[in-house]
């Protein structure tokens, strides 16, 4: 993906540049050149907007710098700084950072307040919580925390342009009920979470019965096996890092879903799990080259219809 960039002298004079946010506010006075990323997605924003950091925070995932194949070309020959784990305010002082960035943390204000004495820091905005940023606001706020604003807002644009044409060719999607789960134990992301937020960007729904269950900070909900109507959607996309296939094979009532014996689930592998779970200006589309055909022949009404992701993973219902 080429990454366009801004002149320096353009840059300047987007700064200071004042960022509110639920622990106050921050003051960034000058373009930063080394930017830590405590976000466990945010690196993936940083790159996107031409601006590799100085260090991340690997999140998962087996590849060098825990850069996913969709942003390795935009981090180019850059060479970051690997961090695992908790917040090391120790480590991140002697990387001598002027700007800290962790939207996507779970940042608690004391570190908040430790950190804000390294560099100026930027923590989530009050409204969404510690995990709810919508995926545009995110890059928004890099963008002006990095002088590239602008470039943001194309980035959104286009992006938003996608799934606006999606929905236009999908009508039959729209209010439909949709959800994602981690097969690994039935954790099922609400309306506030990233992925709830994609699936609804296709005109989907999340149930009810999810986003009542969830709270302002707790966007991830446990369905009991011996429950399984929260989840009982339209298209059901189940994620998996790998090794839950025997589980949902396994699962007693799986079978009385409605997903299940129409041929509308979909099992997300690895990458595409990994993909929806960054929902980052860079893996957005990968996610959507994949996901929507495979939501095309879920939803296109007849049962006969082969997921093909579904039956690779050898989990369509006997006799499809």
């Amino acid at each position: 993906m080429a990454v366009a960039t801004t002149p320096k002298d353009a840059q300047a004079d987007r700064f200071p540049v004042l960022i509110q946010h639920q622990y106050g506010e921050t003051t960034v006075q000058s373009e930063p050149s080394r930017i830590v990323s405590l976000s466990f997605i945010g690196h993936d924003f940083l790159l996107a907007l031409g601006r590799p950091p100085h260090a991340l925070r690997k999140w998962f995932g087996p590849h060098p710098y825990g850069i996913w194949p969709w942003a390795q070309e935009a981090l180019a020959e850059a060479t970051p700084i690997v961090m695992q784990g908790e917040i090391d305010i120790e480590a991140i002082a002697a990387m001598q950072p002027d700007l800290i960035v962790g939207q996507w943390s779970g940042m608690t204000k004391r570190e908040y307040q430790l950190l804000s004495r390294i560099a100026p820091t930027v923590p989530p905005q009050l409204q969404y919580g510690d995990y709810g940023t919508p995926w545009q606001e995110m890059l928004r706020t890099l963008g002006r925390a990095t002088g590239r604003l602008d470039q943001a807002e194309e980035i959104i644009a286009g992006i938003d342009a996608r799934f606006h044409g999606i929905r236009q060719a999908h009508p039959e999607w729209q209010g439909a009920s949709s959800v994602m789960v981690w097969a690994g134990q039935n954790g099922a992301y609400s309306a506030r979470d990233i992925r709830g937020q994609f699936i609804q960007a296709l005109g989907f729904e999340v149930p009810d019965a999810i986003n009542t269950r969830a709270s302002f900070n707790n966007y991830y909900v446990l369905i009991p096996p011996e429950d399984l109507s929260p989840i009982d959607v339209d298209a059901l996309i189940w994620l998996d890092a790998g090794g839950s296939v025997s589980r949902l094979e396994r699962m007693p009532l799986r079978p009385t879903l409605r997903a299940y014996t129409e041929g509308r689930e979909i099992y997300a592998d690895l990458l595409l799990s990994a993909a929806l779970s960054h929902s980052s200006p860079l893996s957005l589309n990968y996610a959507l080259d994949r996901l929507v055909p495979l939501l095309e022949a879920a939803m296109d009404g007849d049962p006969a219809t082969t997921v093909t992701s579904t039956a690779e993973a050898g989990l369509l219902p006997e006799g499809f």
